[in-house]
């Protein structure tokens, strides 16, 4: 992939630009297996471990979302990220995002110069919009979110919409999020709906989810598609009557893996991704499937005996799941967990804590490519 704002110097964000893609992926292989080869020969070494072939993405238009710090002038906003000197520098035209996307930036940024909306200064903290933040779904939908350091600029966010709907008809959901402290972060607790739909549908294969403005989606559809696909197979596979899916977020494994007969309990922390999987059961009249805001190791730990499940999931932060539920897991009598990683360092971590859980099975998925990120599926059976 070639991308000019690279080339220039003004955005090296994708550290990986340039490099041939195979190259990319084969790199991500080999940096997993190193990463995991305790756990491999724990196993019996790479003759037992099924290691599957990678699981590659375009190499452009892959991102379905865009987090764009808005800088410049009301006159001349910019949409992209913030340079050395905390000045806004342009990136609405990025290749990595989705067509839709890259088409919606643009309107974007004249909507905010038409609207009057004042970017924020972060070296003067002052100003009110901090960032716009884009997502589309598989069907061209979009949700939009303006991030406010006040409710200052509302009454004109609300007074011009039908302006942006009527230039932007695939923004479905546009709300404003509050954000009022001066920290490096992107969104703040309080979200403000502003359209009549509160949720965008992100139909994935036979599963169609609700994503909520403050709830965490995979960025790249093509390839969240496939590591669905994937965990479902190795779970039929296995066909556990009992399952938890912990780190659940909107649900999109818990949802994948039901099946009649099957009891799956999802787990997530946000309250509004659980009522994101929820409506998603709901509407599916998937009666076997339970949802609840939890912490996912308290409610491992909590569990009383005899009533763990026969497979647990984890699709936990990039910190991993940690010692308290490696160790629950270790000692558990769970017979199979399916562990997907946008981590291979804490992953490996993870799979020393629980030695009784041998590696089965291993997949690289590419989900960021031009980066060094990656996602990594394995499946554990005890014994």
């Amino acid at each position: 992939m070639q991308c000019d704002y690279f080339d220039r110097g003004v955005c090296r964000s994708c550290t990986l630009m340039g490099q041939p893609y195979a190259d990319q992926v084969l790199d991500k292989e080999i940096r997993t297996l190193e990463l995991l080869r305790e756990a491999v020969d724990a196993a019996g070494g790479p003759g037992t471990v099924e290691w599957l072939p990678a699981i590659t993405s375009p190499e452009s238009g892959y991102r379905n979302k865009a987090k764009m710090v808005v800088g410049g002038t009301v006159q001349r906003p910019t949409v992209g990220i913030l340079d050395h000197r905390q000045r806004g520098v342009d990136l609405r035209h990025c290749g990595i995002c989705t067509p839709g996307i890259r088409h919606a930036l643009p309107i974007l940024a004249d909507f905010i110069a038409d609207a009057g909306l004042i970017p924020y200064d972060v070296a003067a903290r002052r100003g009110e919009l901090k960032y716009v933040l884009v997502t589309e779904s598989p069907d061209g939908e979009l949700m939009v979110r303006f991030v406010l350091r006040s409710e200052g600029q509302l009454p004109t966010l609300r007074q011009h919409l039908d302006a942006l709907r009527s230039v932007l008809p695939q923004a479905v959901v546009v709300t404003a999020n509050l954000l009022p402290e001066h920290k490096a972060v992107t969104e703040g607790e309080r979200e403000i709906v502003l359209t009549e739909q509160e949720t965008l549908s992100m139909r994935l294969g036979p599963v169609t989810m609700h994503l909520r403005p403050q709830s965490f989606f995979q960025t790249n559809t093509h390839v969240a598609t496939e590591l669905y696909a994937q965990a479902s197979a190795w779970i039929d596979e296995v066909a556990p009557e009992s399952m938890w899916d912990l780190y659940c977020g909107v649900g999109g494994f818990a949802l994948h893996a039901a099946r009649p007969g099957r009891a799956v309990t999802g787990i997530e922390t946000s309250r509004e991704a659980i009522r994101s999987a929820k409506q998603s059961a709901r509407e599916a009249g998937l009666t076997d499937v339970r949802f609840a805001a939890d912490d996912a190791t308290e409610h491992a730990l909590r569990s009383r005996p005899g009533a763990t499940p026969e497979l647990v999931l984890v699709n936990p932060p990039r910190r991993g799941i940690g010692e308290a539920l490696s160790t629950w897991l270790e000692d558990s009598d769970v017979q199979h967990v399916v562990y997907s990683s946008c981590n291979p360092v804490t992953l490996a971590k993870d799979l020393a804590r629980m030695p009784s859980l041998r590696l089965r099975r291993v997949r690289v998925l590419d989900m960021f490519p031009q980066t060094g990120h990656l996602e990594a599926v394995t499946l554990l059976s005890r014994g």
